[in-house]
């Protein structure tokens, strides 16, 4: 990865251009991409609108990730599959895989398995990086994600994703008690402008993002397990949102709240917890061809079971 420093010479420019003109070995539609990935720090924090008017004199960095290796590579990886036929495959991913190469990650994915399991029903589909993915999961949540094997399936259920009208449900455990019991989180999501590597509801900017969210049972006032649905699909979407009302995902590295509970021993446990503690335990949509009703269920995984059974321990004081 490197870094450039750059000047921009004259004002009343677009930002996008600006940089251009300043980085003549990068394109206009690469530069865009890098500002939107929140790789663009200006004098005032990080900038992600190409459009945005500069001053002259204004002075950036730029963050160049280093260039992609070539295609992925099939790997003998082995996967839990709930469903698959000729246009689809529905897995129950384990926390701690990714699902798509990226830097730092670039093989062990969910992608390399497909590929080995696939083959060359996957090649191109969705794009060289992430063939046959329309939506992905956190590299530690857990659950039911879907993968489409050829262009009928990938366009089909791009269009369902676009239109909200697919079902998803996360089961999810918080710290704190969400009130009210049932409620609805709205707020634009996007790169924070302190940290580019997080999301952060935004005042202004972001793009428009909904969770519903419903407890299902209180330990007390120290944690909460919860259900969430999605009505939008934005990166990090349940962690920001519940960080924003004061109930972070336990064991989140990134959202934070892991300081919580003193010494009570449910607390404890809680803040010793690996992963943010959020599983995808329903999927539903229509199947791309036929339109038929489908809808998948993955019960809770053993390790957030059972961080659950300690929170919900008798003999613990609230």
């Amino acid at each position: 990865m490197t870094t450039a420093e750059v000047t921009v010479g004259s004002a009343a420019e677009r930002l996008d251009r600006a940089l251009v003109e300043a980085m003549p070995g990068l394109s206009r539609s690469r530069l865009q991409v890098l500002l939107r990935s929140g790789s663009v720090q200006g004098e005032a924090g990080i900038e992600t609108d190409p459009s945005r008017r500069v001053r002259a004199g204004e002075r950036f960095v730029v963050t160049i990730p280093p260039p992609e290796p070539a295609d992925p590579q099939g790997q003998d990886i082995p996967l839990d599959v709930v469903f698959e036929d000729d246009d689809l495959i529905v897995i129950d991913k384990p926390a701690g895989m990714v699902v798509h190469p990226a830097p730092g990650s670039r093989d062990e994915t969910l992608v390399n398995a497909l590929i080995a399991r696939c083959g060359e029903s996957l090649s191109g589909i969705g794009g060289v990086r992430r063939p046959g993915i329309v939506h992905r999961l956190d590299k530690d949540t857990s659950g039911l994600l879907v993968v489409a094997k050829n262009d009928l399936a990938h366009a089909a259920l791009s269009a369902q994703f676009a239109a909200r009208t697919v079902r998803r449900v996360y089961r999810a455990a918080v710290w704190g008690l969400p009130e009210p019991a049932n409620g609805r989180i709205e707020g634009n999501i996007g790169r924070s402008t302190r940290d580019r590597k997080k999301m952060a509801v935004l005042r202004t900017g972001g793009r428009p993002a909904a969770t519903r969210y419903r407890v299902l049972r209180s330990f007390g006032r120290l944690a909460a397990e919860i259900e969430c649905r999605l009505e939008t699909g934005r990166t990090h979407q349940i962690r920001v949102h519940l960080t924003s009302r004061g109930h972070p995902l336990i064991g989140d590295p990134v959202y934070g709240g892991g300081g919580r509970g003193g010494q009570d021993p449910r607390a404890v446990a809680a803040r010793a917890f690996p992963r943010q503690a959020l599983h995808a335990a329903t999927l539903g949509f229509a199947h791309p061809r036929t339109g038929e009703p489908l809808d998948f269920r993955s019960p809770v995984p053993a390790d957030l079971a059972g961080l659950l059974a300690v929170l919900a321990a008798d003999d613990a004081e609230d």
